[in-house]
């Protein structure tokens, strides 16, 4: 029988799905917010080590997991219950259900797995009536024009290594439709640091654009395996910029960074070109 320090929370709002080890860190992220998609809540025991190291390699937001619906594998969670979200159920009543629970025969689980459904309001189910397999290929509803959500496109510029530099980012909405250009002059710096001034540059703007969910990407793997947690920041300049890029990170609801290559960010590598002929500390931002 698993202990209940083992509990996890599993949340999915909308295209994004969450785990929780904290009840109270749980229910946070039902709430109202500026993105407010459908959301369900489930509750687990015992994240596997293989799951943790999937999910650290997602990415993290504040010691919590969040990856995209699409990137949770099948059985990623194992068996998980509907949970009420008015309170937490007392440790007595949740081993009387999980006692239960455990009591169900092999085929009347095996029948009653299934998605997640229409994800429609939050889950009441009890626990005992339903065992589940989060299904990250569920359909959800969202109206694109109540989710602040947005791409973010980031570059950096050094002609010299280090020598005259450039930031840049390019934000776009969720279909690709670009919503602004930003370019700042840095002066003298090197490339790895450009590239960072870049993702702060344009984190800093979606975030007083009211963003609450980004997906960034740019051709610096340095720069996204960090912010992703994989690559350790080993240069003081460096943990300097990217302590700056993480708090920016920790004010999204949602956060996502991925490396591409540079055949396919070549409008923020356009713009980097251009802010290195810009005085250090000039921003520009040009709208589409």
């Amino acid at each position: 029988m698993e202990n209940e320090k083992d509990a996890f929370y599993v949340v999915r709002k909308g295209d994004v799905v969450g785990v929780y080890k904290s009840f109270a860190d749980c229910r946070a992220q039902v709430g109202p917010s500026i993105c407010d998609p459908p959301v369900s809540v489930y509750k687990g025991y015992s994240l596997t080590k293989d799951t943790k190291e999937y999910l650290v390699s997602c990415g993290l937001k504040n010691a919590l997991y969040t990856v995209r619906a699409a990137d949770v594998k099948e059985d990623l969670f194992g068996l998980l219950m509907p949970c009420s979200f008015q309170e937490p159920a007392s440790s007595k009543g949740e081993t009387s259900h999980m006692d239960a629970a455990k009591k169900r025969s092999q085929d009347m689980l095996k029948s009653e797995y299934g998605g997640l459904g229409a994800l429609g309001s939050i889950a009441v189910a009890d626990p005992v009536s339903k065992h589940i397999k989060l299904d990250p290929y569920a359909e959800v509803q969202i109206a694109s024009s109540n989710c602040q959500s947005c791409i973010l496109e980031f570059d950096g510029a050094s002609k010299g290594n280090p020598g005259p530099a450039g930031a840049a980012a390019v934000l776009r909405t969720d279909t690709g439709k670009v919503i602004c250009k930003l370019r700042e002059g840095l002066g003298i710096a090197t490339c790895n640091a450009a590239e960072y001034r870049a993702v702060i540059l344009g984190l800093k703007h979606a975030l007083r654009k009211g963003y609450s969910s980004i997906c960034v990407r740019g051709d610096s793997k340095l720069v996204c395996m960090q912010m992703q947690g994989l690559w350790k920041v080993k240069h003081e300049h460096m943990s300097e910029l990217y302590e700056q890029a993480k708090k920016l990170k920790n004010k999204f609801l949602s956060f996502q960074i991925n490396h591409v290559l540079r055949e396919l960010n070549a409008e923020a590598d356009a713009q980097a070109n251009l802010a290195v002929n810009l005085a250090e500390g000039q921003i520009q931002e040009e709208l589409a």
